[in-house]
């Protein structure tokens, strides 16, 4: 063992060693319990970041210590590889997405493999990869075959420069992101999924089968999913269209959960999208260029929230369902055509949305519920005016004075009985839209036939491959313009016809993948008996920000392959931890046109205060002030990231590991802290020096041990309890704050030379190195071997974890502390057998009694077991 710790050659060594056994290759074997340990696959964007590396560690360390609590431990990897960064990489680098991608993926295995983590490499799928994408088009066409899939027209963002549909957060001010041209909605066909016809399982599960998830993840599942029981009821009018035909059978309808506020309703909005706004714009030019204006920009909800609400009158009206009044019809912006009918009661009375477009256009507002003790203000919102719980109605004729639930009840029965509506169940989940007019992703398997339409590709003819030689220019989809790939033969009629140049959501990709790592070369089925062995994941580990929707699909995706006889589990993963962000101090300095210019923090003079708090920063190279804008996520365009290969060169993987587990719990964030890095760099080059002193010479067998050799096995043996209980509940932190103590204790330890010195030495510093394993395998990994433990115990590779030994923590003797007239005075040490009587005599004739109160005469000694004797005099 060389005297100084090198982190490049240890590593090399390590790794060279594992790559040669194979060390991680896992296959199915019913001997022994399985646990399936899993990262969300990231996607290939060319490097990885500090994200990754604790990600990743937080992975490896359960890995790596349930195997050697004995589990078979799964813990694959791959690669989220279509998707739109790459086409946008190929615009710019004029490269095909393909190479781009592949490219990314090789540098960025080359940096995990640096890292040490325990993957099992020969599980490792790209989406890309035809081999994986066939089973995407495999069970779409399943999916059609039953009826979970089905096509239908969608609106869509068209950029009509790059002739392509853009997503919602690629339109900015009504502009598409890249060109500046005023985006158009267009109606276009598309596939979708009827994830709604699993919306009662989805939410009914996450209550009952997801005891292992984060609250708050679950509470975002719920909402998303968003069951609403209200009523669904109509307005009535006698508006015609230009055909002389009432339009919507003179009736619009709503849903609301609110019914008990009916008699409030002052106001309509329809969406923009609406069949009456859009016959009012037929002749009022000033609410066409208003409704133009709304499609504008993106329509997900939460464009929607942060939009200003804003509306126009169409100049119709319904009439109130129950007091037959008119009401007039408005179109808002805020009003969402995909949801429900299109169109809201507006109850400014008593809802907060309401009331503020109310005051904004001088609307009616109408009190029609009463909580006591309150004083309704019509100028100035209150929280109470929507309380369900405690509200009463009033000013609502008959429904006047009913609680929220029988003014429901009632109103609902009225309505029924006028025929005009009826209790519904609601969801805010809608069906799952997988087209996308875009190129790199899996090509939906559909023949477009001028006879049959659109024809399923068959079976036997699957995958439809991607070209992977085209280079995206800006002008739309490249395989509109490849004849190779568009050219084909109607399966059922075998006349000329077209493939479908629609491509799948990403989110098909990773619905499923982990799935395929269970049998990741069977090219005879999607998944096969590797599945039935693996699934559930015991484990999964990613972000927060994947909290609703991947998951939401993955759920459901399960769900479908389970109905279909592919798995036999109900939900795909068991636990879930989602780990806190990696954040660093941000620097800016707003330029001359309102943009930002972000500051390396190397690149500025920074005072800080006694407590490391930044006073002021200013550029070393024009020493003008620069503004701290705090602790943010770490990222290029901030100039506040770390590349984790930097740290891995200047300090190693271990140390970049260490790090990452022991600043934070894995859950919450992480603030980079320079020297907290060189700390944990010092740390382990203590253990390599603590290595290198003790050798590889076996320690004596003990027969006995001295006392000092006794108090070192307390201790050990103490933390290591501690450490598997820290290791169980994954509190890395404290796991490597563990390992210190191991460290210090061995370090302080003067007992060598006496009986068992050496022995209960070697025994700590064994253990220290299988707490450690799992954090910094290949520090631990060379230690052990070169101090000796791998002729004594097997490689650390397969080495048992340590079992905390009982006797170890049985002590001779104990410490009391000792009070006179219950002050603290010293301490007394008895046997740990000692009777209270015993104890009692021994505290009176201490050094510390007689010393404090020489010749006096106890009245009465009081001993709390384990813990102080108290002499009375």
């Amino acid at each position: 063992m060389q005297e100084k710790y090198t982190p490049t050659e240890v590593e090399r060594s390590a790794q060279a060693h594992w790559t040669a056994r194979d060390a991680y290759r896992v296959t199915e074997d019913a001997r022994k319990k399985k646990f399936y340990a899993c990262s969300m696959l990231p996607y290939p964007s060319g490097k990885l970041h500090m994200g990754h590396v604790r990600n990743y560690t937080i992975n490896d360390m359960l890995t790596r210590y349930l195997r050697m609590k004995g589990y078979n431990v799964l813990m694959p990897m791959g690669w989220d590889a279509f998707g739109l960064p790459a086409e946008n990489a190929a615009m710019k680098n004029k490269v095909p997405p393909a190479k781009w991608t592949y490219d990314n993926i090789a540098y960025m295995k080359k940096q995990m493999q640096a890292m040490g983590l325990a993957i099992d490499w020969s599980r490792e799928v790209a989406t890309c990869d035809p081999s994986y994408y066939k089973w995407n088009q495999w069970l779409f066409l399943k999916m059609l075959d039953k009826g979970i899939a089905y096509r239908k027209t969608q609106v869509v963002n068209w950029d009509p420069v790059d002739q392509t549909v853009l997503a919602n957060e690629q339109v900015i001010d009504g502009k598409g992101w890249r060109t500046g041209a005023v985006v158009e909605k267009r109606e276009i066909p598309g596939y979708y999924l009827k994830i709604t016809d699993y919306a009662q399982e989805l939410l009914e599960h996450v209550q009952d089968k997801l005891p292992g998830w984060p609250e708050r993840v679950k509470l975002m599942q719920e909402n998303w999913i968003g069951k609403s029981e209200g009523v669904r009821f109509a307005f009535t009018h006698a508006i015609r269209d230009f055909a002389g035909e009432l339009i919507g059978d003179g009736r619009m309808y709503v849903f609301t959960t609110r019914a008990d506020t009916i008699m409030g309703v002052t106001f309509c909005a329809v969406a923009p999208e609406h069949p009456l706004a859009a016959y009012a714009a037929r002749t009022n030019q000033r609410l066409a260029n208003f409704i133009e204006d709304c499609k504008k920009g993106g329509t997900t909800e939460a464009e929607l929230a942060l939009r200003e609400k804003e509306g126009m009158p169409t100049g119709l009206v319904v009439f109130h369902p129950i007091t037959e009044e008119p009401i007039d019809v408005w179109v808002g912006n805020y009003v969402l055509m995909g949801y429900g009918d299109g169109a809201v009661m507006g109850v400014p009375g008593h809802d907060e949305r309401d009331f503020a477009f109310a005051l904004k256009y001088n609307l009616p507002i109408k009190q029609v519920v009463h909580v006591d003790g309150e004083h309704y203000d019509y100028k100035h919102w209150h929280d109470w005016y929507a309380d369900k719980e405690n509200g009463v109605t009033i000013n609502s004729d008959i429904f006047s004075g009913f609680n929220y639930p029988d003014a429901v009840k009632a109103v609902a029965h009225a309505l029924e009985q006028k025929g005009l509506g009826e209790m519904k169940t609601t969801w805010r989940l809608r069906d799952w839209g997988v087209s996308r007019q875009r190129y790199w992703g899996t090509p939906i398997p559909i023949i477009h036939c001028e006879e049959h339409g659109a024809v399923p590709v068959p079976e036997k003819d699957l995958p439809v491959v991607l070209p992977q030689d085209c280079v995206p220019d800006g002008s739309g989809n490249p395989l509109n313009k490849r004849e190779d790939f568009l050219a084909c033969s109607c399966p059922v009629c075998g006349k000329p016809a077209r493939r479908e140049t629609d491509t799948m959501d990403t989110f098909v990709d990773s619905a499923w993948y982990y799935m395929r790592y269970c049998d990741p070369k069977n090219d005879q089925a999607m998944v096969g008996e590797g599945a039935n062995y693996w699934m559930p994941m015991d484990q999964y580990i990613g972000g927060i920000e994947h909290a609703i929707l991947h998951l939401l699909y993955a759920r459901f995706w399960t769900k479908v392959m389970r109905d279909m006889g592919l798995v036999k589990v109900d939900e795909p993963f068991v636990k879930l931890l989602t780990q806190g962000m990696v954040l660093n101090e941000a620097f800016a300095r707003t330029g001359e046109k309102a943009g930002k210019e972000y500051f390396w923090a190397s690149d500025l003079e920074i005072e800080r205060d006694e407590h490391a708090k930044v006073i002021s920063a200013r550029s070393r190279a024009d020493g003008q002030p620069v503004t701290y804008e705090g602790w943010t996520t770490m990222s290029k365009s901030k100039n506040n990231g770390v590349d984790p290969q930097d740290l891995i060169e200047k300090y190693g993987a271990d140390t970049a590991r260490l790090y990452t587990m022991f600043t934070a719990p894995p859950e919450a964030t992480l603030e980079w802290n320079d020297a907290a890095l060189e700390g944990s760099f010092r740390f382990l080059r203590r253990v390599w020096n603590f290595g290198h002193k003790l050798g590889a010479s076996a320690a004596p067998a003990a027969k006995a041990m001295g006392k000092q050799a006794k108090a070192l096995r307390l201790e050990i043996h103490g933390v290591l309890k501690q450490v598997d209980y820290d290791y169980q509940r994954m509190q890395y932190n404290t796991v490597v704050s563990g390992a210190m103590k191991l460290l210090n204790a061995l370090e302080d330890f003067k007992g060598a030379a006496e009986e068992g010195g050496q022995a209960a030495m070697r025994e700590g510093f064994g253990i220290l190195l299988r707490v450690l394993y799992p954090v910094t395998p290949h520090i631990a990994q060379e230690v052990w071997t070169a101090c000796g433990y791998a002729q004594a115990h097997g490689e650390l590779l397969d080495a048992p974890w340590p079992a905390v030994d009982d006797t170890a923590m049985q002590q001779d003797e104990i410490e009391l502390v000792l009070q006179v007239n219950g002050k603290h005075r010293g301490s007394v040490i008895v046997p740990a057998s000692a009777s209270k009587q015993e104890i009692e005599a021994l505290a009176v004739k201490s050094e510390a009694f007689t010393a404090f109160a020489p010749g006096a005469t106890p009245k009465k000694v009081i001993v709390v077991p384990g813990r102080l004797v108290n002499v009375v005099i």
